[in-house]
């Protein structure tokens, strides 16, 4: 029993777990450390800060190509996967756009990584959305960016948050979400949609009990990322996010999932926020990337069924699971088609 309850605080915790923010930039050079792929010779590597409108200062990883210095150049933000840091997964995927033309930046969402905001370790639905559209805020005023191609990248939980900045956001070109998943509905709903209103209610239950007892202990208590150690019975999908965030190739020491993960109680405002209510009314280019094996797959599928348009496509990558494509260890992230998708969505 104790058992099956860890599973089911990892399936809602751990995995899920116009802005006028004034902006304040601070460049400084990239130390190579701590990042879970080598960086490359091919782009010039800063750090910089901005200002989302609720006050919190994001740190993002920029990435420019060497060999466009000088231009104005099209631009991505990207974020995720959920319980990430910049220096994982985000990274690589900037870093890889950066290589192939654009200026990107990767950032650590509100209170995570080295991004502000308190108390830490905290998601939100809508705090999370402001955090791509403050990223779109800092690029529009950087004078080698071509304000009017900006793109965003979400993975995984920051895939739906991706669609929900597209949804707002009129200045988003294009948005890929790769490995995506629908946090509001597993949160309301659990994996496959297996609870119902009395299982919701139970849980709602359990999260405000929560709430009494970081209120009276004057702390946040979290809910423990990736289980560690891994059972053996565990489900392929959590071996598979242990292979990823608790070994040499994803462990970040600032990563949630590799760590003590969210605050428990995030879940509570996702039970009630439907993100993608209006994803329907996306008018810019969609690509949804996700895997053929992967455990979330159904996540992409539903929430590309609500798109309309002529400008949006779901590519299912043959083979791969869920983590696949949070690195490129299987060689199967589509970067080129990235790129022609972003071209064709910026107008190129």
């Amino acid at each position: 029993m104790k058992h099956q309850f860890r599973v089911l605080a990892l399936a809602f915790i751990a995995f899920m777990g116009s802005g006028c923010g004034q902006q304040k930039e601070q460049v400084v050079e990239v130390e190579e450390q701590q990042y879970t792929f080598p960086l490359s010779d091919k782009v010039e590597h800063q750090k910089v800060e901005f200002t989302n409108r609720y006050g919190i200062t994001l740190v993002a990883d920029m990435y420019i190509p060497k060999d466009r210095a000088g231009e104005k150049l099209p631009a991505l933000a990207v974020s995720g996967p959920f319980g990430a840091v910049k220096e994982q997964t985000s990274g690589l995927y900037a870093q890889e756009m950066a290589e192939r033309g654009f200026l990107t930046i990767a950032f650590d969402p509100s209170y995570t990584g080295e991004s502000g905001g308190e108390p830490r370790y905290v998601a939100s639905p809508d705090i999370n959305t402001e955090d791509f559209s403050a990223a779109v805020d800092y690029l529009t005023t950087r004078p080698d960016v071509d304000a009017e191609k900006i793109g965003i990248i979400g993975i995984c939980g920051w895939g739906g948050m991706a669609l929900n900045a597209a949804a707002m956001d009129t200045r988003i070109k294009g948005t890929v979400t790769v490995t995506m998943y629908d946090m509001s509905r597993v949160n309301a709903n659990g994996y496959f949609d297996s609870m119902d209103a009395d299982a919701r209610y139970a849980v709602r239950q359990q999260l405000n009990t929560q709430r009494t007892l970081d209120a009276k202990n004057g702390t946040y208590t979290r809910g423990g990322g990736v289980v560690d150690p891994l059972p053996e019975d565990a489900p392929q999908f959590v071996k598979d996010y242990y292979d990823y965030y608790k070994t040499s190739r994803g462990y970040h020491p600032r990563s949630l999932n590799s760590n003590d993960g969210w605050n428990i109680t995030s879940s509570l405002s996702f039970m009630n926020m439907p993100l993608l209510a209006y994803s329907d009314e996306i008018r810019s280019g969609i690509l949804m990337i996700h895997g053929e094996n992967a455990h979330s797959r159904y996540f992409s599928e539903d929430a590309f069924k609500r798109l309309k348009g002529d400008n949006k496509e779901l590519l299912i990558i043959d083979s791969a699971n869920h983590v696949d494509l949070y690195d490129n260890q299987a060689g199967v992230i589509p970067y080129d088609k990235m790129v022609t998708f972003f071209e064709e969505s910026m107008g190129e």
